[in-house]
C-alpha cells in the first residue's frame, strides 16, 4: 500500500504537510532570535509517530481482550546524534497504564504484541535507534500532564 502527502511551504520556515486521512498538520523548527512557533517539530513528530502507533496497537488489543484501563500514556524520548544529519540513534518508550483494577499480564501482553509483531514504526525505528520499552502501572483514575 502506498500513501502519499504533500507538504506545502507556508513561508519563513514554516511548512503544511497532508496527510491520507485528509487532515493537516503545521511543521516548523526553532528559529534563532524568534519566539513564536506555529507547528511541530519534524524529528520531534517521529517520537509522537511511534507513540501513536504502538499506542493504538495496545488500546486495540486491550479492546479485544475486553480488558477495561481508565487512562493509558506513552512517553518517549529520543537521544540524536551529535553530527548532521541528525537522527535518534537511541529511544526510550515508557507505557503508562492507570486503573484500580489493572490486569497487568493483559496489560503486558498488549505492549508486547504491539513492540514484537504489530508496530510498523517500531520496527521503523529498530533500523537507525537502539529502542528501550519499560511499563508502569499506576493505581488511580487519571495521569497528570
Amino acid at each position: 500500500m502506498e500513501h502519499k502527502i504533500v507538504t506545502h511551504w507556508q513561508g519563513g520556515l514554516t511548512f503544511e504537510s497532508d496527510n491520507p486521512s485528509g487532515k493537516t498538520v503545521i511543521m516548523d523548527t526553532n528559529i534563532e532570535g524568534q519566539n513564536e512557533r506555529f507547528g511541530l517539530s519534524p524529528k520531534a513528530m517521529m517520537l509522537s509517530s511511534l507513540a501513536g502507533c504502538s499506542g493504538l496497537d495496545v488500546i486495540s488489543i486491550l479492546n479485544k481482550m475486553n480488558e477495561k484501563i481508565d487512562d493509558f500514556k506513552i512517553e518517549v524520548s529520543g537521544e540524536l546524534t551529535e553530527e548532521h544529519p541528525k537522527f535518534y540513534h537511541s529511544v526510550r518508550v515508557d507505557y503508562h497504564f492507570y486503573g484500580s483494577d489493572l490486569n497487568k499480564k493483559k496489560c503486558k501482553r498488549a505492549v508486547n504484541l504491539s513492540i514484537e509483531k504489530y508496530c510498523g514504526v517500531m520496527e521503523m525505528f529498530r533500523q537507525f535507534a537502539e529502542v528501550e520499552t519499560e511499563i508502569f502501572y499506576h493505581v488511580g483514575t487519571k495521569h497528570n500532564m
